[in-house]
């Protein structure tokens, strides 16, 4: 049975009559990458501070490790990596000399060579590191989150404001973390970053847990399906079916649907009858991010 890394149960922070974090509960398993998504505001960072043993918690349970963070014990400390959003490094040392330094903070820091083959730092060890580029200096960030060879890892918006390309690599090195047997904590504002390295997501919302679960199955749960397609004549008529549940806006036809074979085999043949081209035609099942906006958007109104 796989243990848990880490332990919130009905955590609360409140400042005042302001709540951040509302009675919240999770795990965390060891060895996988969960990741907590949320817009700004939602209580990701109050959170991640908490579990960090930066900030304490009004009321609730929380253990990391097998400690409350809350005590600040040294013991957890020494597992414990966390890569920030930004971090103060000097910026006149060479990569492998900062390595040098905050291996010297641990008792039995991971081997240098051992982080930079896995950070993908080989060619920059000598590079002083004013003169990387952003994506080499995230990965001098994560280099020093696992220096002390931690067991788990908190990655705060790991590649904000990166490239395309950056944000692939990031992507390779933060799956090696798995890998090498660490347990991940994410916070990503990318929904595809999220669904490609989580194995499970917590989806915060004005301080609490609004879904949770695996990609697959969050998805699953909104089991729509988005079809779209063009006509190039308007003057033909849709089936009444149709017309009852489509958006028309122009020649565009957007139709969202549980029953997306039957909808399509309907569309098919009504179009064949009229010598009609469905134009632009796409299907698309929900994702994350529609689940995501879904979610926001219905907790919004319901304010």
């Amino acid at each position: 049975m796989t243990e848990s890394a880490i332990v919130v149960k009905d955590l609360k922070k409140s400042y005042g009559d302001f709540i951040a974090v509302n009675e919240i509960s999770f795990e965390v398993l060891s060895g996988e990458i969960f990741a907590l998504l949320g817009a700004n505001g939602a209580g990701k960072t109050t959170t991640l501070e908490i579990l960090e043993g930066h900030r304490n918690r009004t009321s609730g349970d929380v253990t990391v490790l097998g400690y409350d963070p809350e005590k600040k014990d040294q013991n957890m400390s020494m597992r414990v990596g966390i890569v920030l959003q930004e971090t103060g490094i000097e910026p006149y040392l060479k990569v492998e000399e900062v390595l040098k330094q905050f291996s010297g903070f641990y008792n039995n820091p991971r081997n240098i060579t051992e982080v930079i083959e896995a950070t993908g730092l080989k060619e920059q060890i000598k590079t002083p590191v004013r003169k990387l580029s952003g994506g080499q200096r995230r990965r001098v960030d994560v280099a020093l989150g696992l220096i002390g060879d931690p067991d788990l890892i908190f990655l705060d918006e790991p590649t904000t404001g990166f490239d395309p390309s950056a944000r692939r690599d990031a992507w390779s090195m933060i799956s090696n973390l798995k890998s090498l047997g660490k347990t991940v904590i994410l916070t990503t504002h990318y929904m595809d970053e999220a669904e490609y390295l989580s194995d499970r997501i917590a989806l915060m919302v004005h301080g609490k847990i609004e879904r949770m679960g695996t990609t697959r199955e969050l998805i699953n749960s909104e089991s729509n399906t988005t079809i779209e397609f063009s006509l190039s004549d308007t003057n033909k008529l849709l089936p009444e079916a149709i017309t009852k549940i489509a958006e028309i806006n122009g020649n565009l036809v957007s139709i969202i649907t549980n029953s997306p074979t039957g909808i399509l085999g309907e569309l098919t043949h009504w179009a064949i009858e009229n010598s009609l081209e469905l134009d632009d035609l796409a299907v698309r099942r929900s994702s994350l991010e529609d689940l995501f906006l879904k979610v926001v958007g219905s907790e919004d109104s319901a304010r």
